[in-house]
Order: C-alpha cells, then sequence, then structure tokens
C-alpha cells in the first residue's frame, strides 16, 4: 500500500517526483556531513576550552554554509526540473503565426503535459478550421470563374456589334465589373494558395531570378506604355539563384507592378532591380509615395488608402506579403519622404535544397524607416 501511496503522490514523469529524486540525495549528504562535523567536534574538542561565544558562531558559520549548499542545490533541482517548460516557451515564441503544428509533449513533466495536449488539440481544430476557409475560397474561386468568363464574352461580343450607344455603355460596364471579378478571385485563388501553411515544398525549384525577371518584366512593357509609364529593368550578368515556385513568384512581381501602375501618381518611371547578395527583388518608382498613416496597413488584406483613386480590390500586396511568407522571404517598404517614391525590396533566402528549406519562420514584416 506505501508504495502505491508514494507512486500516486509522485506519479512517473512529474515534477515533483524529478525534484525528490534530484534532491533528496543531496540533502541525505547534507545531514551526514552536518551529523559527522557535530560529532567530530564533540569527540575532538575539549568544550572547557571553548567559550560559549565560540560554540556559537562556529554553529551560526556552518548553518550558513549548509543552507548556501542547500539553497544552490534547490535551485538547480528546480531550474532542471523546468528545462523542458523553458524549451516549450522557447519554441513557441519562435514559432510563425502561421504555424499550428502541435507542440512535443514527450518531456513536459506530468502536470504541465495536460496542458500542452488541450492546447494542441485547440491548435488542430484552429487548423483544420483556417485550411476549411482556404478550401472555400479556392473552390468558390474555380466556381465563379466559369460564369463570370461567359458574361465577359458575351458583353465583348455585344460591343463588336452595332449597338446603341446608351447600350453600349452598360455593355462596357459590365465588362469592367466582370473583369475586376475575374480579377478578385484570381487573386483570392493566389492567397489561398500562397499560405505557407499548405504550401508544399516540392513545388519549389531552383532559378535564376535575374532571368526570370527580365522575362516577366517585358510582360508588363505594353501595360506600361499603354499608362505613359517607363519601365526598366536593371540586374547583373552573374545569375542569382534561389529556390522558389515561379508560378507565385509571377504573381508578386506582377502585383508589385501593377500597384505602382494604379497607385502611384504622378509617376513617369518604375525601376525593377536584381541583386545578388542577399537575393533580392526592388521595385520603386517616383511618384507621390504612400503617406505615412497608410504605410503600415498598405499589406492588409482589403486595405485600400482614404485618398486611392484608382480601381482595385485592396489585395495586391496582401498577395506579395503571403508569397514573401511561403518562401521565407523579408520585405521592407520605404515611401516619402525618406524615398522619393516608393521603394519595395523582397530579401529571398539563399539557394538551398528544397526539401531543406523552411518556411513556417516568421520573418519580419514590412519596415519603415
Amino acid at each position: 500500500m506505501l508504495p502505491d501511496f508514494f507512486r500516486s503522490l509522485l506519479p512517473r514523469g512529474s515534477l515533483a517526483r524529478h525534484l525528490v529524486v534530484r534532491l533528496f540525495p543531496a540533502v541525505l549528504v547534507l545531514v551526514a556531513v552536518d551529523i559527522s562535523i557535530t560529532w567530530l567536534m564533540t569527540r575532538s574538542i575539549s568544550l572547557e576550552d571553548w567559550l560559549s561565544r565560540d560554540i556559537f558562531w562556529t554553529m551560526v558559520v556552518s548553518q550558513v554554509v549548509l543552507i548556501s549548499i542547500f539553497t544552490w542545490i534547490l535551485v538547480s533541482g528546480v531550474r532542471s526540473g523546468l528545462r523542458s517548460i523553458n524549451d516549450l516557451t522557447r519554441e513557441i515564441t519562435e514559432r510563425s503565426a502561421h504555424d499550428l503544428q502541435p507542440l512535443d509533449a514527450t518531456r513536459l513533466p506530468a502536470e504541465v503535459a495536460p496542458l500542452v495536449h488541450h492546447f494542441n488539440e485547440l491548435l488542430v481544430r484552429l487548423d483544420d478550421a483556417m485550411q476549411a476557409q482556404k478550401r472555400f475560397i479556392g473552390h468558390a474561386s474555380h466556381q465563379l470563374r466559369t460564369p463570370l468568363t461567359g458574361l465577359k464574352l458575351e458583353s465583348e461580343l455585344m460591343l463588336g456589334s452595332t449597338i446603341p450607344d446608351d447600350v453600349r455603355v452598360r455593355a462596357e460596364r459590365i465588362k469592367n465589373v466582370t473583369d475586376r471579378m475575374i480579377r478578385l478571385g484570381q487573386q483570392l485563388l493566389v492567397l489561398a494558395q500562397a499560405d505557407p501553411s499548405v504550401r508544399t515544398r516540392h513545388t519549389f525549384e531552383r532559378l535564376d531570378l535575374s532571368e526570370w525577371a527580365r522575362v516577366t518584366v517585358s510582360e508588363w512593357i505594353p501595360a506600361a506604355r499603354a499608362r505613359a509609364v517607363e519601365l526598366r529593368m536593371s540586374a547583373g550578368d552573374d545569375p542569382v539563384m534561389i529556390d522558389a515556385d515561379p508560378l507565385l513568384l509571377e504573381e508578386l512581381l506582377g502585383n508589385l507592378i501593377d500597384n505602382a501602375l494604379k497607385y502611384a501618381q504622378g509617376a513617369r518611371c518604375i525601376q525593377v532591380t536584381v541583386a545578388a547578395n542577399p537575393p533580392s527583388l526592388t521595385v520603386h518608382d517616383d511618384g507621390a509615395g504612400i503617406p505615412a498613416t497608410d504605410a503600415g496597413r498598405v499589406f492588409e488584406a482589403f486595405y485600400r488608402g482614404p485618398g486611392s483613386s484608382a480601381g482595385g480590390s485592396g489585395l495586391g500586396l496582401a498577395i506579395v506579403r503571403e508569397i514573401a511568407r511561403a518562401h521565407g522571404a523579408w520585405w521592407n517598404l520605404t515611401s516619402r519622404p525618406d524615398f522619393p517614391g516608393t521603394r519595395i525590396v523582397v530579401v529571398f533566402p539563399g539557394p538551398r535544397i528544397g526539401t531543406k528549406l523552411s518556411r513556417t519562420h516568421d520573418y519580419p514584416q514590412n519596415q519603415h524607416h
């Protein structure tokens, strides 16, 4: 019955059992030392030769030494028992807000393990809810694309035929609204695909950022000319290798250029630059810049500044943020008065084997200088 009582009082893996096992031998040693010193003093020292004051201070010093040693043993035992909890705290602190994987509770004390198990169940339910939301956005975007494409085709056929002027105006409105809805659906789908928690690593491949950027920028030259904006490209001759998803990367650069074309008021030039050390992609314009009150929120989904006049959904820079996170990249936004226009820099990690590239770490978000 006695062993059962101790097992219930000190269950296996508990912090209390760890402390008892760690401290009990040390306490026994201290007691043995204390008894030995006392016995030695009473056997070898004549009390007649000692004054009461000597005996008092000897006892005080010995007790202070014993208490100091016991305190050191106690603190070291508690720290060793709490080491696993400190490791858990460090793991939670270093985690990304998108990392909802369960916590490891194998080495935790029995008193803390149930709390971590319940927390893991909450993480699983939260992850399931987020994945269901992402799947819904993806499915809805796919389902809406077909009827919207048909509506766009019908409006284009109407505009290609002879129709009254008032009907033509309405058909052009229908076409413009349909284009915006199709673009919104595409952006929502990309936003769902760019989530770091659902991206698979096998889609990443080794590519030359410089060569890829030259090809992608060339596709935006007609759109820039239509807005009387000069689109420039600058990259070195040496390749800049990164591990990336080409489709998501194309969306990232496309959204940066499109955002500059739409919202950089008064811009006459957009410069795209690829640097090698570290691998980075920079898009800057010479427009009016972003107000300081809006600079901290432009990467939020569906946010549009109060002074924005161009049509849009407010998802462009939010998609840039999610794609950068999916690639383990860091981004930075600088605008007036520190920079004559607006500059956005995306810094990629160096090339690594795709399966070893971690994209769950929480990288710093846009910083404003």
